[in-house]
């Protein structure tokens, strides 16, 4: 009966499922603000959580807002610009094709792919519609603004009875878990600390890196800088090959249209600047006792994409790195048992 009244409640929550996860996340990483602001004015928790939401909204999700909605205009501008032949992607692909050597002609032709002039017109029409695409699903992401503002609305809503009620929840769910108190509060400081981990590990350098790199885009000329440093801050999250997924193609793009000097400025953010955040910012802010390996958040990266879409790039990981705290307390609990009982023999 307890098993089917709560997947009854998990289903009720599935249509609405990114708001409750965000929810939560915010309340794990800002439960210590709160908890300061509380003392600060003296246990009044509703205010304090007023004003902890409050702060949310301002750091994290007015700005995320406000590049979400300049994405979207960028998104269908250079749709417009592309359909209009303002940016002529042919000019460009011409200009590719005389800076390379003859044989690469020779051998597509070699290959039977008809050569770089077929392949330019593939190229072309495949743009077209990757940007059709891309403004398409940007344009239907803005139409739904009911729904979206139905799941801010759920969001801010949960998240400050999480900072109002959060103690007192936390102590019901760890009294619920069938667990004894001590391997239920390793559990949860393991699991808070995990989420801390993840979102600043993940999340805040992704940003660093995606802003950098849009930044770099927009001082260089390239086209659509905003579009780019946002998919860089994605893909950023991949480790290792992220954020050069973005600034390595952008830069043969303009070795090839003959800026030298422009692709040689933005391979040397990419090396210097972009490529060391990574080792330079994630042991503070992750830690070692907590960092996944690489190949372990590579794959539960692209596997949260493929389940549960954009909310992947945090999911995945999480899930990841929470199946692997899980374990490893299990296995520190045998280590201790098997001691135990030796020293008893």
């Amino acid at each position: 009966m307890l098993a089917l009244v709560t997947i009854a409640f998990i289903w009720l929550l599935i249509p609405y499922y990114a708001a409750v996860f965000w929810a939560v996340i915010l309340a794990i990483i800002f439960f210590p603000v709160h908890m300061q602001l509380a003392r600060l004015l003296g246990g009044r928790r509703s205010i304090a959580a007023l004003l902890t939401v409050l702060l949310c909204v301002g750091l994290v999700i007015v700005p995320a807002l406000l590049i979400l909605a300049s994405l979207i205009q960028e998104g269908t501008s250079l749709y417009q610009r592309i359909s209009s032949n303002e940016i002529d992607l042919n000019d460009y692909l011409v200009r590719i094709q005389n800076a390379l050597p003859a044989f690469i002609d020779n051998w597509l032709n070699s290959m039977k792919l008809g050569g770089f002039a077929e392949l330019r017109a593939n190229i072309s029409s495949g743009a077209v519609q990757a940007s059709r695409s891309v403004a398409g699903r940007l344009l239907s992401f803005g139409q739904n603004a009911l729904q979206f503002f139905i799941s801010f609305g759920i969001m801010l809503y949960l998240l400050f009875f999480l900072f109002r009620d959060g103690a007192d929840l936390g102590r019901t769910i760890r009294d619920a878990i069938p667990l004894n108190d001590d391997y239920t509060r390793q559990f949860r400081d393991k699991f808070s600390a995990v989420v801390r981990a993840t979102v600043k590990g993940n999340i805040i350098i992704a940003m660093i890196q995606g802003t950098i790199g849009g930044v770099a885009f927009w001082a260089l000329g390239v086209e659509a800088a905003l579009l780019w440093g946002v998919t860089m801050t994605f893909l950023s999250m991949l480790p290792a090959i992220g954020a050069a997924l973005v600034w390595i193609p952008a830069a043969i793009w303009l070795v090839l249209t003959g800026a030298w000097l422009k692709a040689s400025i933005l391979v040397l953010i990419g090396v210097f600047v972009i490529g060391l955040i990574d080792n330079l910012l994630r042991p503070p802010l992750v830690g070692q006792g907590t960092r996944l390996p690489d190949y372990v958040v590579l794959i539960s990266t692209v596997g949260g994409i493929s389940l549960f879409g954009i909310n992947g790039f945090v999911i995945g990981p999480l899930i990841a790195a929470l199946f692997i705290a899980a374990w490893s307390l299990f296995a520190e609990q045998q280590r201790a048992e098997r001691a135990k009982s030796k020293d008893i023999k």
